[in-house]
């Protein structure tokens, strides 16, 4: 393989310490946002950063905030506005053509606005009229099946609870979440398979682990807290394997700006010792082989499977089943590397898998995560210090918000528990999840659309068919802090109800307000704002959902809305009595710095599933599913060609087909994009397609080439041919056979359609597209060859 040029420097150090002060100065936040800096993730008096969903350590620091974290303050405590002059300036028309990082630099949101279709302009409204607007146009459905109510993570507990007990009073469960587009394969996988959706380690177990497994991760740009203890783990002779289609250079070494030698003297820590480099989708086909040498060769933990699992024996047919050279042609690796990896995993005595959005979004999720769980189970690593299932969370409340019941298909239990408390019938449907209320918004289903933060359209595939829909509504409601760009395509009534951030302080007629949030790993922690507003219209996300439900929901409701929204240890109270874990909780959440870590029953090996036992899974899809689909789109793509030249084959005898991913800059969370730096890939655009320099040698292409990626339909789909670009080609030690393109830029090329079975997670890792160079006179593309 030719040599790339790689980012030659360790992770965070200096570049990172002048980087956040850039983004500080750069949003004009400097002294503002540097006192939050030292307020965040602090035990007394703190906020949770919003930047990520890593735990806290016991051990705390004077300041506990990575680069990112760092980013996302700046965000939220600049101080210039998008108010009533700003939307004067600007017509909604021209917001829809600035890109995403001109909408997230344009200010924070800073009063009640809504759609003036003849002046094509957001005009300021009062909060009582927005209310009354929203309660009209709820009171008009027919069915309250007819609105979706969608949650960021960014919303704290406290405020979740609320929302979605107001939404279950109205009468429905559409309550999608960003879960669904991120870990609901964890979710789905790990409820069904261990009896509860979440991690089962805790941070001191990264402490005490000989083996840490990191599959589809990068750490240094979407959770740089995570280094830290790697580094640490490391160190302490801990063996770390990354298990990725791109080799990050963020993993290489790390210098970590608290200590003083590393900054000073330039030494920096080893993280990974190895990177297993599988293509695109193949980790189910990596474990299965991991797993078919350990169970031939006994190297299994046959007790803990004998007392704690059932389904053995299904896997184990299953996986002699798979032959070695499916194994190989799956994940791209060959069976020695393979079996040198089980090897590892026989002998660790303690072994962590932990991962991100690289395993779970894919069709095959449910599976990747499936066979996770089975190699723990197979081990016996659940249950035991320093081993156990660790998912990485991206928001820093997503975990907490499903927990409080933000959930399309809650559970039973909680129905029965809010009836119970509440003392009112709770809807027994399964609502709209992101997938299904997106098409459900296209097929004209839904009439009212909220979202309580986030910024769904773009978040979800099919961006422009969403955008489009939503304009065909009679309401879009929209809280947040941020102008985005799904608040751009408004409806009959289209409301921007500003609220506040987490840095800011919640004061109410009660006093100064707490709320908690659950990170990654199950800890409930308190956070409190310390910055005055940076508007005096900004009302807190529990007095927004409070206000609407008093005005939409039946006169002399029993529920105290608004004393919930003054007091939030009246909302902890009715959360202590409805969600299981939570008993005591004002007590509890003040007994200690950190607050409590949520019981974890299979932690404790006690497994909440249909069987009463841990469950082995057999994957749902072949193992040779992404090859497969590769050799199907080549057909399919010489079938389209041959229509169109039949006398003409010569170009179309070589690859064809790539595999493309979606990732994130080190310069965005989430869709939200504050610069235009990925430091460690060393680009500074965003209308770029990663590409392994030998793959552009072979192509006789040059770095920079104007490349068109474009998505063919399936044969069975009425989908037309989706196309991107043309990106700039850009060179990144990346899988053979792989591109990969900046999320949310390439959401358009994946579609609705394309999900995993049981979580509906859409595949914004997988799909397969064709390439083109486009000519230097920019009229003629020139196809692969």
């Amino acid at each position: 393989m030719r040599k790339i040029p790689v980012y030659s420097h360790p992770a965070a150090g200096w570049p990172a310490l002048l980087s956040s002060a850039r983004k500080l100065m750069d949003y004009q936040t400097f002294l503002r946002g540097s006192v939050s800096v030292f307020k965040s993730n602090q035990p007394q008096g703190g906020f949770d950063c919003p930047g990520c969903a890593w735990p806290d350590h016991k051990s705390h620091k004077a300041i506990d905030v990575c680069e990112n974290g760092i980013k996302v303050v700046a965000s939220e405590t600049m101080t210039k506005k998008a108010d009533a002059a700003f939307f004067v300036r600007h017509t909604v028309t021209e917001l829809q053509g600035w890109s995403g990082y001109e909408l997230e630099h344009s200010g924070r949101l800073s009063e009640p606005v809504y759609y003036d279709a003849a002046q094509d302009r957001y005009l300021p409204i009062s909060w009582e009229a927005a209310y009354q607007c929203i309660a009209e146009q709820l009171g008009q459905l027919d069915s309250p099946d007819e609105a979706l109510f969608y949650t960021s993570g960014r919303v704290t507990n406290e405020p979740a609870f609320m929302y979605q007990l107001f939404v279950r009073c109205f009468g429905t469960n559409n309550l999608p979440d960003c879960s669904n587009m991120c870990h609901e394969p964890t979710s789905v996988m790990l409820g069904k398979q261990l009896g509860v959706g979440k991690a089962t380690v805790k941070l001191e177990d990264f402490e005490q682990a000989k083996l840490i497994l990191m599959f589809g991760q990068n750490p240094a740009t979407n959770h740089p807290r995570m280094l830290e203890i790697l580094a640490h783990s490391h160190e302490q002779g801990c063996r770390i394997i990354s298990i990725n289609p791109m080799r990050e250079q963020g993993l290489r070494k790390f210098r970590n700006p608290q200590k003083p030698s590393h900054m000073v003297a330039g030494q920096s820590d080893d993280m990974v010792d190895e990177v297993i480099q599988i293509q695109i989708g193949g980790d189910a086909a990596l474990l299965t082989g991991i797993a078919k040498w350990l169970t031939k060769n006994k190297r299994i933990n046959q007790d803990f499977i004998h007392e704690h699992t059932l389904g053995y024996e299904a896997l184990d047919v299953w996986l002699r089943q798979q032959s070695w050279t499916d194994v190989e042609r799956g994940s791209g690796i060959s069976k020695e590397q393979i079996i040198a990896i089980a090897k590892l995993v026989a002998d660790s005595p303690a072994t962590i898998c932990t991962w991100g959005m690289g395993i779970t979004q894919h069709v095959q999720g449910d599976d990747n995560v499936a066979m996770i769980a089975n190699l723990l189970l197979l081990m016996g690593m659940i249950g035991i210090d320093g081993a156990g299932a660790s998912p990485v969370r991206g928001h820093s409340n997503v975990q907490g918000d499903r927990t409080m019941g933000i959930h399309e298909r809650p559970a039973r239990k909680l129905l029965d528990s809010l009836e119970r408390v509440f003392k009112r019938p709770m809807p027994q449907e399964h609502g709209y999840d992101v997938v299904t209320g997106a098409k459900a918004l296209i097929a004209g289903k839904l009439k009212v659309f909220m979202s309580m933060g986030g910024n769904y359209a773009v978040a979800a595939p099919d961006t422009s068919a969403i955008q489009q829909a939503l304009t065909t509504t009679q309401l879009n409601i929209f809280v947040g802090t941020k102008l985005n760009e799904t608040m751009l395509y408004p409806g009959a009534n289209n409301l921007i109800l500003p609220c506040l951030g987490r840095t800011e302080r919640i004061i109410t007629a009660k006093g100064e307000q707490f709320a908690t949030i659950e990170d990654s790993m199950c800890q409930i922690v308190p956070t409190q704002g310390n910055l005055k507003p940076v508007s005096d219209t900004l009302k807190s996300e529990a007095q927004i959902v409070a206000d609407i439900a008093t005005h939409v929901l039946e006169s002399g409701s029993a529920i105290p809305w608004q004393a919930m929204s003054e007091d939030f240890d009246i909302v902890r109270d009715y959360i202590a009595q409805a969600i299981d874990g939570f008993e005591n909780f004002n007590q509890r959440i003040r007994a200690t710095e950190r607050g409590f870590h949520l019981y974890h029953p299979a932690r404790h090996r006690v497994w909440n599933t249909d069987s009463g036992k841990a469950q082995f899974e057999v994957p749902q899809y072949s193992i040779t599913y992404v090859a497969a689909q590769m050799s199907e789109a080549t057909l399919s793509f010489k079938e389209q060609a041959n229509d169109i030249d039949n006398n003409d084959d010569s170009q179309h005898d070589t690859q064809k087909i790539w595999q493309l991913t979606s990732v994130r800059s080190h310069d965005q969370f989430n869709t939200m994009i504050f610069g235009y730096n990925d430091r460690y890939r060393q680009t500074n655009r965003r209308d770029v397609l990663f590409m392994h320099p030998d793959e552009i040698s072979r192509l006789g292409w040059q770095k920079g080439d104007p490349v068109m990626v474009t998505r063919h339909a399936n044969k069975n789909s009425s989908d037309q041919p989706r196309q991107l670009g043309p990106l700039v080609l850009t060179e990144m030690d990346i899988a053979s056979n792989a591109v990969a393109a900046y999320y949310p830029e390439c959401n358009d090329l994946f579609d609705l359609d394309t999900h995993a079975p049981d979580s509906h997670i859409p595949a914004y890792k997988s799909t397969t597209v064709v390439l083109q160079r486009v000519a230097v006179d920019a009229s003629v593309a020139e196809p692969v060859s």
